[in-house]
């Protein structure tokens, strides 16, 4: 039987781990062709051998791809287009815990640098996604539950996220004359990379389900079929939506990031500031204070 996505090519940033990973590899399993564009040579390399394995081993590329960068933007949509010649999702998923901290004491380009992955990424893959997408595209935006209250997470990764519910908002006015459908995902407690820091992945894992009302620990396969939903002819009336996968975090009250310690003794950052660069394969700074 053909998947929900036969056909289709979908470009998904930071798709060599977390998330992007668990969707690439669903995507490719419901029929689309995939390209996976990360910083990480080394995650999408694995990925493309977790893909070869279950048989999709043609219907994949990886390229490395910086979002905060126009030209390598461009390299990768150009890279759909050129190896699978349409393009009908894109999936801006790339990002990066970024700086932490006090606000009094964050540094100017830790801030900068957060919002230019964050949310100059996913202004850039819209804007070239857009330009390559035919009438019943659809584009995918990354934010999360600390983008939709003041205490869900750290604060400039929280402001960061707030810009993208509204930049989908936003777009998914300007294309829909287009049949261009522009939606956003807000995880909550996920269990990925980026989140354990290099911690037991069970224990993160059996902290997750103690926030949230579900008793089930987010997993990067939760966020892929609701981005496989919004990618698929189900959701084709469906445009301007920003859908909460959070296991009922946000219906019990929104504080994650405090729940899980805030900036005190038990987070692995407490006393601390700097920027966490996540899973691209450079190195986070962290200066005590």
């Amino acid at each position: 039987m053909a998947g929900r996505l036969s056909g289709r090519v979908a470009v998904i940033t930071g798709g060599a781990s977390g998330m992007g990973r668990a969707t690439t590899l669903r995507f490719l399993d419901e029929g689309a062709s995939v390209v996976v564009a990360d910083m990480n040579e080394e995650s999408g390399k694995q990925t493309l051998e977790l893909a070869a394995k279950a048989g999709h081993g043609e219907k994949v590329r990886f390229i490395r791809t910086d979002v905060a960068d126009e030209p390598s933007v461009e390299a990768m949509i150009d890279c759909a287009v050129s190896e699978f010649s349409r393009l009908d999702c894109v999936f801006n998923n790339a990002g990066v815990g970024g700086a932490f901290g006090p606000v009094t004491e964050i540094e100017v380009e830790d801030w900068d640098y957060t919002f230019s992955v964050l949310v100059r990424g996913v202004f850039l893959g819209i804007k070239h996604g857009a330009r390559a997408m035919e009438p019943g595209g659809s584009i995918i935006n990354t934010a999360s539950v600390a983008g939709l209250s003041g205490g869900g997470g750290p604060l400039c990764y929280s402001a960061a996220k707030a810009a993208v519910v509204n930049l989908g908002l936003a777009a998914a006015v300007e294309l829909a004359p287009k049949q261009i459908r522009v939606n956003t995902i807000c995880p909550g407690g996920i269990v990925t990379p980026l989140v354990m820091r290099g911690q037991d992945e069970e224990q993160v894992a059996e902290r997750m389900k103690s926030l949230q009302p579900w008793p089930e620990a987010g997993r990067g396969e939760h966020i892929a079929g609701a981005a496989l939903f919004l990618a698929s002819d189900d959701a084709r009336f469906v445009t301007g939506e920003t859908l909460v996968v959070d296991g009922g975090l946000t219906a019990a009250g929104p504080n994650l990031f405090n729940r899980m310690g805030g900036d005190g003794p038990r987070t692995p950052f407490a006393g601390m500031v700097g920027v966490s660069r996540g899973n691209t394969g450079q190195p986070p700074v962290i200066r005590e204070r």
